[in-house]
């Protein structure tokens, strides 16, 4: 299972050998300890729940992780095919299960920008502002006579961001298991100290 709970740190950039620049994020990885393993005969799945960092739990949470003998801030389910001998509860994942040069994907809650019209948020065209326009920045129509009503869906002002992204293709830039970081080539969603997940892609 390559999969991590990770905290991401900040961008940086590092030189390649032929001179060009690259974007490198960093992700800050604390131990990720297996807290439970779920089978399809008692849960009905297969997976591992992974937690990660240090928090304060109510008594039914200090309960659950109470074998795995952690309080962790975070956790998070990994489907898996089958459970493997290597998998146990207790057992603590570390940075170094990635190298340099896996491809992965990250997982993130995407920076909120609160509530935005159309053209900032569906890249609309603005109105003319000569002749007589008065519409600058306003939808337009959203409708047509029949069937009578808007249909779900229509691009329209809301709120933009803070919402589950995925970034595939990754590429793992440096691995550094004395300060626990990694570095993924490109960038991440999420601000700085968000949970990000990564998976290893097959």
């Amino acid at each position: 299972m390559k999969a991590l709970i990770t905290t991401k740190v900040g961008m940086t950039s590092t030189i390649t050998e032929s001179g060009a620049v690259e974007a490198i994020t960093l992700l800050q990885v604390e131990p990720n300890v297996i807290s439970q393993l779920k089978t399809i005969d008692q849960d009905g799945y297969t997976a591992v729940q992974v937690g990660a960092g240090q928090a304060k739990l109510g008594k039914a949470q200090a309960g659950h992780f109470k074998v795995s003998k952690i309080m962790p801030k975070s956790v998070r389910e990994f489907r898996v095919e089958e459970i493997t001998e290597d998998l146990k509860v207790g057992e603590t994942f570390n940075p170094e299960i990635f190298s340099v040069g896996d491809t992965v994907s990250a997982t993130g809650i995407s920076k909120g920008k609160g509530w935005a019209g159309t053209i900032k948020r569906h890249n609309f065209h603005r109105g003319r502002k000569t002749h007589g326009g008065r519409s600058y920045r306003r939808p337009g129509s959203i409708g047509s006579m029949y069937p009578q009503h808007i249909f779900k869906g229509k691009r329209m002002a809301g709120q933009m961001g803070h919402v589950q992204v995925t970034v595939r293709n990754l590429t793992v830039a440096l691995v550094d298991v004395e300060n626990k970081v990694i570095g993924l080539k490109g960038a991440v969603p999420g601000p700085r100290k968000s949970t990000v997940i990564i998976k290893g892609v097959k």
